[in-house]
């Protein structure tokens, strides 16, 4: 894809069948609950951050319940004061760079599990504004390439403001300005396209090829990141073989 780490599509395809559904549920919930307490308002239609973190969760084939309840918890202050974010920055096998998002009620337990991981998978933990300078945050539509024209897509994300496309067999993958993102993906569903995916997201300016060895570390150093309770999301600017992305999927 067109400098986005497949990571993100393979973390999102195993996610539809993922036995720890409870888990991700409850990092959406956490998501969706910081939206609602930071933007200041449980109203989505006043609350942008708010809306991308339902339409995540919505994504996930998450509850109305549960939306519901993550929404008056952000609102109804709580437990949800000792919540804090917090973003680590790091190296993976073969150079690559890592960054970890993750929302909190203990920064020691969280930075000691997060360093833990990129020691167990081969990476160590850098400081703050290590990698950043090396991602550009973007908003990331993905939309189903089954039964759809992808000149189509193109058009229609083009004119509805998007920064570029790119596909591949299983997919289409636009990239927009944050600000632009609710624009585009609405124009997308309306003309009748089916959006799997719609996030703000890091997306690498530019990825690095690994081998197959250091490709498999990578991959498992990435799940070990994301099955950290606290941890929300994980990017990374690595080019996966397409051997190492088929025995992944499967």
């Amino acid at each position: 894809m067109s400098g986005h780490s497949k990571w993100s599509s393979i973390k999102h395809k195993k996610g539809a069948l993922d036995a720890k559904r409870g888990q991700l549920f409850t990092k959406l919930a956490r998501d969706i609950t910081m939206a609602a307490r930071g933007g200041g308002s449980g109203d989505p239609s006043m609350n942008a951050p708010l809306r991308l973190a339902i339409a995540r969760a919505k994504d996930n084939n998450m509850p109305n319940d549960n939306i519901e309840r993550a929404i008056q918890r952000g609102t109804g202050g709580g437990d949800t004061d000792t919540l804090i974010e917090i973003t680590y920055e790091g190296y993976g096998p073969g150079g690559t760079a890592v960054i970890v998002e993750a929302v909190t009620d203990n920064r020691n337990r969280t930075v000691a599990e997060v360093r833990a991981a990129f020691s167990r998978g081969g990476g160590n933990l850098g400081e703050s504004g290590a990698v950043a300078w090396q991602f550009d945050t973007r908003g990331v539509i993905t939309v189903e390439a089954k039964g759809t024209d992808p000149d189509e897509v193109q058009l229609t994300a083009i004119e509805a403001g998007a920064l570029d496309i790119s596909v591949d067999e299983d997919e289409v993958e636009v990239l927009t300005e944050p600000a632009d993102l609710e624009a585009v993906r609405e124009a997308l569903t309306s003309s009748g396209l089916k959006v799997a995916q719609a996030e703000i997201s890091r997306v690498p300016r530019t990825l690095i090829s690994l081998d197959e060895k250091a490709a498999i570390q990578t991959l498992k150093l990435l799940e070990r990141l994301d099955d950290l309770d606290d941890v929300s999301r994980v990017y990374s600017n690595a080019d996966f073989p397409d051997e190492v992305l088929a025995a992944a999927d499967a």
